[in-house]
């Protein structure tokens, strides 16, 4: 399935659509630091898909993570992937969407509280396709069901407060 090239931010049912199209994903900010957002993205994205997933942080290149290489840059890897899921500053953001650009990726993918307007209009108008201020964790777990596993979904339907 070829990747979808949507030329606004992406309402849900095209968000779905990138997911589902993507066959591999480089998260770009990945930290090995445990309590770091980009390392549990990196967890489920191991253990509930199967992505093939490129992890890339100069500081820690070199290094096994997660049971995957972690690379000093998008330009090192062995492929060119699907989606590029994107942990860094805002102010970064324009310096990944063109490392993104020269690589081919069809997609960028801002992490939630990510929003730099002039960087998706870069990538836009390049062809990409771009997802801002969104968690490729929550927005996949949401199309798959999974919202549980991160405790946004407990299936109680109560607000009672549990006895104790």
């Amino acid at each position: 399935m070829a990747i979808p090239q949507i030329p606004h931010e992406p309402t849900a049912r095209e968000r779905q659509g990138l997911l589902r199209a993507a066959r591999s994903i480089a998260i770009v900010g990945f930290s090995p630091n445990t309590a770091r957002s980009s390392y549990y993205v990196a967890t489920y994205l191991t253990q509930d898909t199967d992505y093939r997933l490129y992890f890339i942080n100069p500081n820690a290149a070199g290094r096994e993570v997660l049971g995957q290489p972690v690379y000093a840059s998008l330009a090192d890897l062995p492929e060119t992937p699907d989606i590029v899921d994107v942990f860094r500053r805002a102010s970064d953001l324009p310096a990944v969407v063109d490392e993104v650009v020269a690589l081919g990726s069809p997609v960028v993918w801002f992490q939630l509280g990510l929003i730099n307007d002039e960087a998706a209009e870069a990538a836009r108008a390049a062809g990409l396709s771009v997802v801002q201020n969104r968690c490729l964790k929550i927005e996949h777990a949401r199309f798959h069901g999974g919202l549980h596993l991160a405790g946004f979904d407990t299936g109680v339907i109560t607000s009672r407060p549990s006895g104790r």
